[in-house]
């Protein structure tokens, strides 16, 4: 009985390694090539704001292009509304536009969101969404979003034994998803693309931010910073203070950062994997 569980395993075992190598499923993973940035660079760092708030082209952005940082602005198309020619002065200038969905639906337990609560929602009620926000979004700003972030890092719909995963639409609409508040940057050789980590920058100073860096540096990382408003102080912000410090930190050949926009990251993290 042992012998023939052990050949039925052994089997299942080579079939499963063919179709891997048709193409059937992935194989098992493997300890991939380290990625190599452009140009000599040691460390990625990518910065990203949320919801389109009115400061991040009120005073962001207008920052940034003194120094020449690009960002990725995870926009909210009616917030766009409300800025319509900053936007598109963003977008002329270079920065990414990415999809933020058009409701911000957040889990209910946040009374805010009770109305648009992911726990509502299907599959299909959710790619609706995220097709109706890089529809709205092309119309007002010309460009249509590759990558995209989770409203409040939240990646569920649905509740209990009914709950489900979207990353899969994401990974199916979008060249990247980004997370909030995760705790690590991302390895370029092996993170998911679909649920790439997004790191807190709002109510930090630049000694804290450039710690991050120095620490990815070490490894070749990719640090994705995620943020949203751009002003001096205040609840839920990135401090100009620091934005100026961290492009000036940037932009010195001899510490080694590439700064790009996500999507520009992603798209060459990928052909270096292939």
């Amino acid at each position: 009985m042992k012998r023939n569980g052990l050949l039925r395993a052994a089997a299942l075992l080579g079939a499963l390694i063919s179709l891997s190598f048709l193409g059937g499923i992935e194989p098992p993973s493997q300890t991939a090539a380290p990625i190599t940035w452009p140009n000599g660079k040691k460390v990625a760092v990518s910065l990203s704001f949320d919801d389109a708030r009115l400061s991040n082209v009120d005073k962001g952005t207008v920052l940034l292009d003194q120094y020449g940082v690009k960002a990725t602005f995870f926009v909210v198309p009616s917030a766009v509304k409300q800025r319509l020619e900053g936007w598109k002065k963003a977008v002329a200038s270079g920065h990414e536009m990415g999809n933020h969905s058009v409701n911000h639906p957040c889990s209910g337990n946040f009374v805010w969101s009770r109305g648009k609560a992911l726990e509502d929602y299907t599959p299909e009620k959710m790619r609706a969404e995220l097709i109706e926000a890089n529809k709205q979004v092309q119309e007002l700003l010309g460009v249509k979003p590759e990558v995209f972030a989770y409203p409040c890092g939240q990646m569920f719909i649905n509740r209990g034994k009914n709950t489900q995963s979207y990353v899969p639409i994401v990974a199916d609409l979008f060249i990247s998803g980004r997370g909030w508040r995760n705790e690590a940057p991302n390895d370029p050789s092996y993170c998911d693309m679909a649920q790439i980590y997004g790191m807190e920058m709002d109510g930090k100073d630049f000694g804290e931010i450039k710690e991050l860096i120095e620490g990815a540096r070490k490894s070749g990382q990719w640090l994705v910073l995620a943020g949203h408003e751009t002003a001096e102080s205040g609840n839920q912000t990135t401090r100009l203070a620091m934005l100026k410090q961290l492009c000036e930190y940037a932009n010195d050949p001899a510490n080694g950062v590439w700064i790009a926009p996500i999507g520009e990251v992603a798209k060459y993290v990928q052909k270096q994997r292939k």
